[in-house]
């Protein structure tokens, strides 16, 4: 089986900042895609950034120029970066990891709350 756990949520003033790590273990060959999704309360999940094994990128428009996502393929950890945090930016944060072979497997989710 495999684990997905993410680390790093919280609450920050608007303008902050706050980096989200993931990391994936159990059976894992190699991973393929990971990402990282959100879902706020009465919204569906949605995507926020994702990142290929090779390292192509992919970002919600609401998100680009303030979030970064990078990956270690050596730790099987995915990061997010995210800068000048908005009060839309509030939401449970889910990393996503594509095993290879396999399927996408999910953590639990981290809380990120931003004050206004």
């Amino acid at each position: 089986q495999v684990q997905v756990v993410e680390s790093g949520g919280g609450l920050v003033q608007a303008g902050g900042s706050l980096r989200l790590s993931c990391a994936a273990s159990g059976s894992i060959y190699s991973l393929n895609d990971m990402g990282w999704y959100r879902q706020a309360p009465g919204t569906q999940r949605e995507l926020v950034a994702v990142i290929s094994r090779g390292g192509s990128t992919d970002y919600a428009d609401s998100v680009k120029g303030r979030f970064t996502i990078s990956r270690d393929n050596a730790k099987n950890t995915v990061y997010l970066q995210m800068n000048i945090l908005k009060p839309e930016d509030t939401a449970v944060y889910y990393c996503m990891v594509l095993v290879a072979g396999s399927r996408a497997f999910w953590g639990q989710g981290t809380q990120v709350t931003v004050s206004s």
